[in-house]
């Protein structure tokens, strides 16, 4: 590594590649000499290391989950190697985990089927009753903290607010804990057991068959919910559509007294088998999710990520794991899925089928697929290599010609009746999006479009490049019809 501010060196790991940043420290990928195996490496900057040792304060959140999750052995949790220091951090080696957190899958209103579900849950129970036979309860379990991998199965993360039985790494006291998924209990400041995992898998179960927590609101708004209100049943969720039988699980599970939910994992486990009316194959989710081959992106490793904002799943064909339509060519969909598998990993398969069954057009299925690429840069990866596969005016399904849609940054899209796009980008059509970007950002437009020219010769990716300069979303869509409008 080149970059000044990052070791090449902590310990004896040799650091390969920065994967995440905050405020308190970085996130690195690493290489073990020892024993050849490639580690992530967590850290926290030695100057808040030394200034507060507070429960619920950065470093003893830090030590905790090394200590935590160090004296656990299941492959449904993270690993955790070793525990160190060097001269500006403190540093834990924890396994390098390939795959994508339950939060993204939610966040992109990807619908888990009734099958689905248990299997998922199944695992998650198992790898907590692990935790809590060892006398560890984890306290944030949400679906940001679950690492969905492309076998099929999944591992618990982030053991820093976990509570050990019989040793004070945190004070009962102390709350914490993100709010959504928080058991009265700990809001309360009562003390708490293995139970209060529990009712975070309850959270959990609930956001598999709602897409959305049981309760939102502010953290005031959410304490009172939590500690006086009951839940909405699933089944009676807008839009949710699962059996009735789910209902009394998620009730237990999130009964504001812990002595009226399941007392323990293998008795949420064999409720949801009897529920399901048979056995619980915890793998069937793969099949639904995992189609595809390509490397799955990483996740984010840093606690310090608030989970995403959980939209309802859409109800459309009722599966994620639907066949595409019939009017599609399978070699496009193919086609489709890998470029996009590349940047957005196994889920590609079900989002390209998804978008397959709402579009018409080659071009407005790259558009909309477009839109589930979060981050601006590998936004532009992918708009270029659409506008290599499209050609600007590719054919529709059905044989029509059409142009590729405008799609804008931060999940605002033109395929939904947004405005035509196509053909290469020259100087007569940067010359003209100065004066547009420029009621949006001022004089510094000139340079902006300059830039955002910069190693493309594709509309879709220069007007993607531009539209991220401005930060009002209606702005943003409305500078890109204009820049849809340039001939």
């Amino acid at each position: 590594m080149s970059d000044k501010k990052h070791p090449t060196q902590l310990g004896k790991y040799r650091i390969t590649e920065v994967l995440g940043e905050g405020a308190m420290g970085v996130v690195y990928k690493g290489f073990d000499p020892d024993i050849q195996r490639t580690v992530a490496l967590k850290t926290i900057r030695q100057q808040i290391d030394a200034e507060d040792d507070s429960p619920g304060a950065p470093a003893s959140r830090f030590r905790n989950e090394a200590q935590a999750a160090g004296r656990l052995g299941h492959p449904g949790i993270v690993a955790v190697y070793d525990f160190g220091r060097a001269e500006h951090c403190a540093y834990i080696a924890m396994e390098f985990v390939e795959g994508r957190s339950l939060a993204s899958y939610l966040s992109a209103k990807v619908r888990f089927t009734d099958s689905d579900i248990p299997g998922i849950m199944s695992q998650l129970l198992d790898a907590l009753g692990h935790a809590h036979h060892h006398g560890v309860w984890h306290r944030d379990v949400k679906p940001s903290n679950i690492i969905m991998m492309a076998n099929g199965r999944l591992k618990v993360a982030d053991f820093g607010i976990a509570r050990i039985e019989s040793q004070s790494l945190t004070q009962t006291h102390y709350m914490v804990g993100t709010p959504s998924h928080m058991a009265p209990e700990q809001f309360l400041g009562k003390p708490m057991d293995r139970r209060v995992d529990i009712y975070g898998a309850g959270v959990v179960l609930y956001q598999l068959l709602t897409g959305r927590a049981p309760f939102a609101g502010t953290t005031e708004a959410l304490m009172y919910k939590v500690v006086n209100e009951d839940a909405m049943q699933p089944s009676m969720v807008d839009g949710a559509e699962r059996p009735g039988w789910f209902d009394a699980i998620v009730g237990r599970a999130l009964s504001k007294r812990p002595a009226d939910r399941f007392a323990d994992t293998d008795e949420f486990k064999q409720a949801l088998i009897d529920g399901a009316g048979r056995g619980i194959d915890d793998t069937a989710w793969e099949r639904t999710l995992m189609m595809a081959p390509p490397r799955p992106a990483r996740p984010p490793l840093s606690t310090t990520i608030a989970p995403p904002t959980v939209a309802p799943p859409t109800t459309a064909g009722g599966s994620s794991g639907a066949p595409p339509p019939t009017h599609w060519d399978k070699a496009q969909l193919t086609q489709a899925e890998q470029t996009l598998a590349r940047l957005v990993g196994p889920l590609a398969s079900v989002l390209v089928r998804r978008a397959a069954r709402e579009c018409t057009d080659i071009n407005e299925l790259y558009s909309k697929l477009a839109e589930q690429v979060s981050d601006p840069r590998a936004r532009d990866v992918f708009l270029g290599q659409a506008s290599l596969i499209t050609g600007g005016t590719g054919r529709t399904a059905g044989g029509t010609s059409g142009a590729l849609p405008s799609v804008g940054s931060k999940g605002s899209a033109g395929s939904a009746g947004g405005t035509l796009i196509g053909g290469p980008l020259n100087d007569a059509v940067m010359g003209k999006a100065v004066p547009l970007l420029a009621q949006h950002v001022g004089p510094i437009a000139k340079v902006l479009v300059k830039r955002a020219a910069a190693g493309t010769d594709s509309r879709a990716v220069f007007f993607n490049r531009l539209a991220e300069a401005v930060n009002d979303p209606a702005a943003r869509e409305k500078l890109l019809k204009e820049l849809g409008r340039l001939p």
